[in-house]
This record gives C-alpha cells, sequence and structure tokens, in this order.
C-alpha cells in the first residue's frame, strides 16, 4: 500500500500473492499498448516484483553464444574411461513431477521442435509403467548424443517402491523396456534379466525431479521412500542431482522471462527448500522449466536445460571414473595363520 500511496507501482502492474513488489526496475524495456483505438504502443519501463538486486547463483548469460556453447558441449560430451562409451542418468520423482517431461523437452531440444516421445501428464497414477533408458539423436548433425535418459515409475504415496527392483535398476539387471508388475517383482528368474552387467549397464548419477510449488507438501511416505533410495544410492557412491520443476508456479514472471530465474526470490527459496528436503548441497539442485503448453521452443528455456545436463555428466564422470578405478587394482585375499 505504500508503493502505491507513493506512486512507485506503474499502470498495468499485476500483483502476485508469492512475489512482494520490491520497487525495482526491471532492466528490459516492454512495449506496452494502452488499448486505444488508433493510438501508438507506447514502450515503458516496468516494475518486476520478483528480482533482487543480486543473482542468487552465477550463471552464464541467457544469449545465442551460451546456447551454442551448451550445446556443442552436450554433443560431444563423452565419458572419460574406454570401458563406459554412455553416461546413464535416471530420473527419479514423484508422479506428475516432470520426469519423463525432462526427458520430453531435451529430446525437443535435439529435435529442434516440440516432441512427445515418452508419455507425460497429470495423472492419479504414474503414466511411466517401463523402465525406458532413452537415447537422445541430434537430427541436425545425425549424431546421439553420449548421455542415456532413464526413466521409471514415479514414486507415490500409496505404492511402496520395491528396493530390491531399483537395487537391480541401478546395478544394471533390468534390460530396456521391462514392463513394472506391482503383483509380479523383477528377480533374477524374471526373462531379460542381465546377471552380470558391466560398468557400463550401470546408473552412474541420479536426478531427482522436483516439483517446486509442492516441495513443503510431499507427503511423510513419500519423504520416507526418498531417503531409503538415497541410502541405497549412497552405499553405492551413485551421485545425485534435483532438478526443480513447475516453477512458473512458484513465481510466474520466470516462465514469462527466464533470463530473470536466478534474480528471483521465489525460485531461490524454493531450491534452498528443495536443497534441505533431499539432504544435498545447494550447488546440487538445478532450476528449470520444463516444455508444457509451449509449441515451439524457447531458447532460455534450453539454456537451463542444457546446463543442469552438463553439470549432471560431471557427476556422472566422477563416478565412473571411480568404479572403473575400483575394477583396474588388483584385488587380495588375506589369510589368518593360527
Amino acid at each position: 500500500m505504500t508503493h502505491i500511496l507513493n506512486n512507485n507501482i506503474p499502470d498495468i502492474y499485476q500483483f502476485s500473492e508469492n512475489c512482494e513488489f520490491k520497487g525495482k526496475m526491471n532492466q528490459n524495456r516492454r512495449l506496452l499498448n494502452s488499448g486505444r483505438k488508433g493510438t501508438k504502443p507506447t514502450i515503458t519501463e516496468m516494475s518486476d516484483p520478483v528480482y533482487l538486486d543480486k543473482p542468487w547463483r552465477k550463471f552464464p548469460e541467457f544469449d545465442a553464444e551460451t546456447l551454442k556453447q551448451l550445446k556443442g558441449d552436450i554433443l560431444n560430451y563423452q565419458p572419460e574411461r574406454s570401458s563406459v562409451s554412455t553416461a546413464n542418468i535416471l530420473l527419479v520423482g514423484q508422479i506428475g513431477a516432470g520426469k519423463s517431461s525432462f526427458f520430453n523437452s531435451v529430446n525437443s531440444i535435439f529435435r529442434g521442435k516440440i516432441t512427445g516421445k515418452a508419455r507425460s501428464g497429470s495423472f492419479e497414477h504414474s503414466l511411466t509403467i517401463a523402465f525406458r533408458k532413452y537415447s537422445i539423436k541430434d537430427y541436425s548433425s545425425g549424431k546421439t548424443l553420449k548421455i542415456r535418459l532413464c526413466d521409471t515409475r514415479g514414486i507415490e504415496e500409496d505404492f511402496a517402491v520395491d528396493t530390491q527392483e531399483m537395487t537391480y535398476i541401478l546395478n544394471g539387471n533390468i534390460p530396456d523396456r521391462y514392463q513394472f508388475n506391482p503383483t509380479l517383482p523383477f528377480t533374477p528368474k524374471t526373462p531379460g534379466f542381465i546377471e552380470s552387467p558391466q560398468l557400463k549397464d550401470k546408473i552412474h548419477c541420479v536426478a531427482f525431479v522436483v516439483d517446486g510449488s509442492t516441495i513443503e507438501l510431499i507427503p511423510e511416505k513419500t519423504r520416507e521412500q526418498l531417503k531409503d533410495l538415497q541410502s541405497l544410492m549412497n552405499r553405492k557412491g551413485i551421485p545425485q542431482v534435483v532438478y526443480v520443476t513447475k516453477l512458473d508456479k512458484v513465481c510466474p514472471a520466470v516462465h514469462k522471462d527466464p533470463t530473470g530465474m536466478f534474480h528471483s526470490k521465489a525460485v531461490h527459496d524454493a531450491v534452498e527448500k528443495a536443497a534441505v528436503v533431499m539432504g544435498l548441497p545447494r550447488c546440487y539442485v538445478y532450476p528449470i522449466i520444463n516444455y508444457e503448453s509451449e509449441t515451439s521452443l524457447e531458447p532460455n528455456f534450453d539454456i537451463l536445460f542444457l546446463n543442469a545436463l552438463k553439470q549432471t555428466t560431471d557427476f556422472a564422470n566422477d563416478y565412473i571414473e571411480d568404479e572403473d578405478d575400483k575394477m583396474a587394482k588388483p584385488t587380495y585375499q588375506y589369510c589368518s595363520i593360527l
């Protein structure tokens, strides 16, 4: 109200219960039409209620050069050890959080158009009914990326995650396209069971996909399932990252202008909450905006995706290198002398 009385708030300013007006003028000049017939649009400085004075995380510039560089980095990525040709990244998250949408979004970037290869949407139960290892092809060069995004069933409050089944996924025992059956768990006797998986078959990094608008509402049962899965991954030394989605519900302005992502207090708070809930350092948490209602690509969305994916491949490389070193070291057998 003080800002209104002091005439600080401009005409055509939209209030948001999630974003407090800070009196900061957006540096981007926007075109506003007065709406009167016969009048020309006027350029006006618009106040943006979500931007902090300084970015809460250092991030590359949102421009064509950054997009080209990141896309090139992903296209040229290759695991640093010859024993593994492709990094396997497993997507894990609640139903409706955006796991499959993340794959579709990344796939769209390299197809050059919006695609929907993986089933996605908001339903009561998980749309993912099979374990998939999705390859990604860059259609401009014909090159297949050295990254596979692996998708599995969404976590549901009333359907506990089978930790043994997840163990088989992490170890590389479950083949691509295996269809989950809640009444018939996957076992070594299941057709297609990979008995002696190699490092190339295993999961090299896990990406938890979290809905940024409902972090505080995650049911206790679901949190316990997530912690159990993390304990399993930690025992195996598998690195983990977090992709925070649906930030347009947290702060609508970043959907219209993604370049404000790291100036948004609401996004900052969502990332902080995700880090606390998942028990991971904040630098392992990446805000993204999945393609959902868009019918064409948005370069600034792509920059967020590619940066998150690039960081994830760095962690996958660390794991591959560590595991490869373990296998290279000679093993010793000890016996006790009585």
